[in-house]
């Protein structure tokens, strides 16, 4: 049985996990058969957004690690304490959280001085050094695959949004311009992304792509 992370960023869409594609990743490694260890770092929200209006709420804080708690039924480890060697593979799901708390790429207007939280940076330097498989959807693949990875020529998917595509190429990295219901592999470098809700217009729309992406990555992982 494959060991499989899976790195959140707290809980909604507009600062934190995507809860659909964190939930869709979830069930297809249930599918698989997979053993998931879900991780945040323990760290607070760069914001609190109100998910009615898509408002900042001022005067509150959320802790990241917290608020993932919710999107894994309190089964949550601190990434500060997850070992990769332990890892077969790990998957980000997407959100303005992989964004805004798992990196500043929402924030950083340049991509050379772009940084990603360091437990995460060293989960992904640490798993692709060991060429274990890593799977990126929805932004995470330019918002963390393609700034931990800056300059590795890395084969990524946004989907086909120009702007984000520009940023992982200032990176040193490759976009690849895919549908919503395929994935990206870039075999060098064992990694899977896929644009999920950069491109889905409802659930089934991401499922399609999520799906593929997570049984790819347990093939990978053996």
């Amino acid at each position: 049985m494959a060991k499989i992370g899976v790195v959140m960023a707290g809980c909604g869409v507009n600062d934190g996990s995507e809860i659909y594609e964190g939930t869709l990743t979830l069930l297809h490694l249930a599918t698989q058969g997979a053993e998931v260890v879900c991780m945040a770092p323990d760290m607070s929200q760069i914001d609190v957004i109100d998910h009615r209006t898509g408002q900042p709420v001022g005067g509150e804080e959320r802790n990241v690690l917290t608020e993932s708690a919710r999107l894994a039924r309190g089964e949550i480890t601190n990434i500060a304490d997850v070992n990769a060697e332990e890892l077969d593979a790990v998957i980000f799901p997407g959100g303005f959280g992989a964004a805004k708390n798992l990196s500043d790429f929402a924030y950083n207007p340049n991509p050379d001085e772009m940084v990603v939280q360091m437990h995460v940076q060293q989960l992904v330097e640490n798993m692709h050094t060991a060429g274990k498989p890593i799977g990126f959807i929805c932004i995470s693949p330019a918002s963390i695959g393609a700034v931990a990875l800056r300059g590795k020529g890395v084969k990524l998917t946004i989907g086909n949004a120009a702007d984000f595509a520009e940023k992982v190429e200032a990176l040193g990295n490759t976009h690849i311009d895919c549908a919503v219901e395929d994935i990206v592999i870039d075999d060098e470098h064992n990694i899977v992304s896929t644009p999920a809700y950069m491109l889905a217009q409802n659930i089934l729309e991401a499922e399609s792509g999520i799906e593929k992406l997570v049984a790819e990555i347990c093939r990978r992982a053996g």
